[in-house]
């Protein structure tokens, strides 16, 4: 989180409040905003952990056959998906506060959309979400257990190679 944009979000808001003489008391906390930014802020962290590792996983590899390539998924904020052999796993915002990750072969043509209706022809996801902790600290869990992004990424990439592996 920008530690200087809520600061700047109760400055912004004092002087419109001297200006109009009316008093917003929320202020410098509006949860569904945050929440938004948050799931953006986060889903971006996460894309450049895997950036970094697919990069190291493929200078290892030294053969751009099966190698890793990630790419940001059109009209999204900041969705987007690792591709290998013709398996992809999609990271996607569904939701403020929810991310869900999809395990899907090519030849399947699944690309979730934000507010998707759940099928059967979809694939099955892992969610992960986000918790509101005392004084407006956002904690992002998994089957309501804390994560942290690192094992994430450790965890999804190796994941992500054994299923792609031809």
């Amino acid at each position: 989180m920008d530690k200087m944009r809520w600061i700047r979000e109760l400055v912004l808001a004092e002087q419109q409040m001297e200006e109009s003489g009316v008093v917003d008391l929320s202020a410098g906390f509006d949860p569904q905003n945050d929440l938004e930014r948050e799931s953006i802020e986060f889903m971006t962290d996460l894309k450049s952990g895997f950036v970094e590792s697919a990069s190291a996983f493929n200078q290892l590899k030294g053969s751009s056959l099966g190698s890793i390539k990630i790419y940001g998924i059109s009209k999204t904020k900041a969705d987007f998906m690792l591709f290998r052999n013709g398996f992809k796993m999609i990271f996607s915002i569904t939701q403020p506060g929810q991310i869900a990750i999809y395990f899907n072969q090519m030849s399947s043509n699944f690309i979730p959309t934000p507010g998707s209706s759940s099928s059967s022809t979809q694939p099955e996801a892992d969610l992960l979400t986000a918790e509101w902790g005392a004084f407006g600290d956002l904690e992002w869990k998994f089957n309501d257990k804390a994560i942290k992004i690192d094992h994430l990424i450790r965890y999804y990439l190796s994941r992500f190679v054994r299923d792609s592996a031809k």
